[in-house]
């Protein structure tokens, strides 16, 4: 089955596709597709690296899975379609951008498409998810995929910033090289754990001042 992603990252994890277990995965999908409703759009599933090629990742931000509501998920970790209010954990990092970098943020606006073309890799462990179903397609295959990429990127690239958010974050970042790569860990920026540590953590300048650093450009937050 060839799967339609960009160029880039199909030579990438090309080996990757051949496997069983991502044959089992994309069956599973696929039927699922057919006998429920699936978020996001089919052709929004892999939004995230079709909006950031291989070699223009930057940053990486990994969240859990999709969202679960109708019109929110396209792809794109923490981020919502355009015209849809941010969820409470995007309003929350929208709060620790301006705390951190002095920008005033539109809480009407929710999309980061602008981050992802910007070279900020938004990557969920898991790409699909059912209706008002949080985690229903956990443990089927995508975790073993979005490894593989974490463990492309780590391997292949140099100098990225990896922003990890939470517990589950966490464990998923632990195969990142951290001689070669910056990693900034913190409490996760739902409602529920954000004054455990996401408020004040300053990711993005501290982001920022390591791609300059290594004479890349500052990402617009």
């Amino acid at each position: 089955m060839q799967v339609k992603i960009e160029k880039s990252w199909q030579k990438i994890l090309n080996k990757y596709f051949k496997k069983s277990t991502w044959k089992n995965l994309a069956n599973f999908v696929r039927k699922e597709y057919l006998t429920a409703t699936v978020y996001p759009h089919p052709k929004n599933v892999f939004n995230a690296f079709n909006f950031t090629p291989f070699d223009k990742v930057k940053v990486v931000i990994i969240g859990q899975d999709p969202y679960h509501n109708p019109g929110q998920a396209h792809g794109l970790c923490f981020s919502v379609q355009p015209s849809v209010t941010p969820p409470p954990s995007l309003k929350n990092i929208y709060k620790e951008i301006e705390d951190d970098l002095g920008i005033q943020k539109d809480y009407h606006h929710g999309d980061l498409t602008s981050w992802a073309k910007q070279g900020v890799l938004l990557l969920n462990a898991v790409l699909t998810v059912r209706k008002n179903q949080a985690g229903s397609h956990a443990g089927r295959g995508w975790e073993e995929f979005t490894d593989e990429v974490i463990k492309q990127l780590s391997t292949k690239k140099e100098n990225l910033a990896f922003l990890l958010w939470g517990n589950y974050a966490k464990q998923k970042g632990a195969i990142i090289d951290r001689s070669k790569h910056l990693v900034l860990e913190s409490a996760h920026p739902s409602p529920f754990s954000a004054h455990n540590g996401f408020f004040g953590s300053k990711h993005f300048s501290k982001t920022n001042k390591y791609l300059q650093k290594n004479n890349q450009e500052e990402i617009k937050w």
